[in-house]
C-alpha cells in the first residue's frame, strides 16, 4: 500500500506507468516464445510460458493494488473512471500475452516454412504498436505539466496516429497470414489449422488493445 501511495505522491500517473512496465515485460517475452517454437525447443517453451504467467500475475496484483488504494480525494488530471479504464486496458494486454503462451503449449506446434517470414513481421509489428502505446503512457506526466494542451498535446496526438497506423499494418499482415494458411490447409490437421488461426487472433489483440489504449488517451485530450 505504501509503495502505491508513494507513487501517487510523485505523480498521479506514476502507478499507471509502473503497471505498464510490468505489462511490457510480458509483451517482450513473446519474442522468446516464438523463437522456441521455431527451434522446436518445447522444454524452453514451457519455461517461457510459466515466466509469462508469473509476470501476468504480478501485473494483476499491481492493478488490484492501484484499484484498492486509488485515493478518492486525490486531484487527478483525468477522472478516476478514466484512469481505471486505462489501467484495465493495459492489464488486458498482459492477459492476451498469457493467452498466446497457453495456446502455444496446447500441442507441439511447428512453425510452417510458408509462415515464417510474414509471421516474424507480424509479431514485431504488434510489439512496435504496443511500444508506441507504452511511450504515450510515459508522456502523461509531461501532458499534465502542459495542462493537456500546447505542443506536448500535439506531440501525443501524433504518437496516437502512429499507433493507429501500426495497428492497420498489423491487420494487413494478418490477412496475408490467413490467406497463406488457407492456401496450405491440406498440409495441416484440422486442429493445427484452427490453432494457428487462434494464435493469430491472440497476437493481433496486442496491437488492437494498444490502439484502444491510445484512443482512450486521445479522448481525454479532446475533452481538454
Amino acid at each position: 500500500m505504501m509503495t502505491i501511495l508513494k507513487l501517487f505522491g510523485r505523480s498521479p500517473f506514476a502507478p499507471l506507468q509502473s503497471h505498464m512496465e510490468k505489462v511490457s515485460e510480458c509483451v517482450e517475452k513473446t519474442k522468446e516464445l516464438f523463437a522456441a517454437v521455431e527451434h522446436k525447443d518445447y522444454v524452453r517453451l514451457e519455461q517461457i510460458a510459466k515466466e509469462i504467467s508469473e509476470l501476468e500475475h504480478a501485473a494483476d496484483l499491481t492493478k488490484n493494488d492501484i484499484r484498492n488504494h486509488l485515493p478518492k480525494s486525490l486531484y487527478l488530471a483525468i477522472d478516476r473512471e478514466a484512469l481505471l479504464e486505462i489501467l484495465a486496458i493495459q492489464d488486458n494486454i498482459a492477459d492476451k500475452v498469457e493467452d498466446v503462451a497457453v495456446l502455444l503449449t496446447l500441442k507441439k506446434l511447428e512453425m510452417p516454412s510458408f509462415l515464417k517470414e510474414e509471421f516474424h513481421q507480424f509479431l514485431l509489428k504488434n510489439i512496435e504498436c504496443f511500444n508506441g502505446a507504452r511511450k504515450i503512457i510515459k508522456e502523461l506526466y509531461d501532458l499534465l505539466e502542459s495542462s493537456f494542451g500546447g505542443l506536448e498535446a500535439e506531440k501525443v496526438r501524433h504518437m496516437i496516429d502512429e499507433v493507429a497506423f501500426k495497428e492497420h499494418e498489423v491487420d494487413i499482415i494478418q490477412r496475408t497470414l490467413l490467406r497463406k494458411v488457407f492456401q496450405n490447409e491440406t498440409e495441416m490437421s484440422y486442429g493445427t489449422f484452427h490453432l494457428w488461426q487462434k494464435i493469430f487472433e491472440a497476437v493481433a489483440a496486442i496491437s488492437n488493445l494498444s490502439e484502444k489504449l491510445a484512443y482512450r488517451i486521445r479522448m481525454n485530450l479532446d475533452l481538454k
